[in-house]
């Protein structure tokens, strides 16, 4: 296999959830480049049908579903319908999320649940029902949950008072790792992403408010270009991550380290 093949998705489905815009809509562009058929999810079709236009235009194969995630009804037939639509899913991208910015002994416990039903229960909903299909099918897979570096560390008190979402991501890791481990045997791999700081909707209000500080602590300093998110998207849903499962790939320009 020469290494364009490596990073070719011809034949595949991707499901991207959140894929309307931000992340979602760049993992999906990167895709519909490298050969893959595109289903997308979110909740509004305000969202989704520009960017299901923009795949179409290019001549790329694309459909969408309105669907909320935190739904079982929702997720179940997000699924369905891809399945009818093109017969297999290949690859999962779990990256609807939202946010919220409180301190904590402010915080609702309805909040808190509201958080953690689509960053976490949303994830496990979509997975698992994708992951059936995939195992009866017994060709594999690829799964890739959009976490965060908000999941590896506390980040910053006084800009930012996260603690719901910050936990919620670091499940997400503990939920990619475990799954990976138990659905090696099916040859699906499941890895995720955790990106920094990039100008998406739900990053934008904190990043104008604090972007100096956060240029200075970022060792490439600068904020991300969602550009720069869509190799991680294609090395982890194409043969190139053939040896790869249980991993997450922080692309956030050191701001961790």
């Amino acid at each position: 296999m020469n290494v364009k093949e490596m990073f070719d998705l011809s034949g595949k489905v991707a499901l991207i959830t959140g894929g309307g815009r931000g992340i979602g809509k760049a993992v999906a562009e990167a895709y519909g480049d490298s050969g893959a058929k595109i289903v997308i999810s979110g909740r509004r079709d305000e969202w989704l049908d520009p960017t299901l236009a923009e795949v179409k235009e290019k001549g790329y194969d694309g459909s969408s579903v309105v669907a909320d995630v935190s739904k079982p009804e929702d997720v179940e037939n997000t699924v369905k319908l891809a399945l009818e639509k093109y017969g297999q899913i290949d690859i999962l991208v779990n990256n609807a999320g939202q946010t919220w910015g409180q301190p904590t002994e402010e915080l609702s416990l309805a909040k808190w649940q509201q958080l953690f039903d689509v960053n976490l229960t949303g994830i496990f909903m979509m997975s698992q029902q994708v992951g059936r299909h995939m195992i009866e099918r017994k060709q594999g897979g690829r799964i890739i949950n959009v976490a965060s570096i908000a999941g590896l560390s506390a980040g910053d008190p006084e800009s930012t008072k996260t603690i719901a979402y910050n936990t919620s991501k670091a499940g997400v890791i503990a939920f990619t790792r475990t799954l990976a481990k138990e659905w090696g045997r099916y040859d699906i791999h499941v890895n995720a992403i955790a990106p920094g700081w990039f100008p998406t909707r739900m990053a934008s209000g904190v990043i104008n408010a604090n972007k100096a500080k956060i240029e200075a602590t970022t060792p490439l300093g600068r904020v991300g270009d969602l550009e720069e998110l869509k190799g991680a998207a294609i090395f982890l849903a194409s043969p190139a991550s053939s040896y790869v499962t249980g991993h997450t790939m922080v692309v956030d320009g050191g701001l961790v380290l």
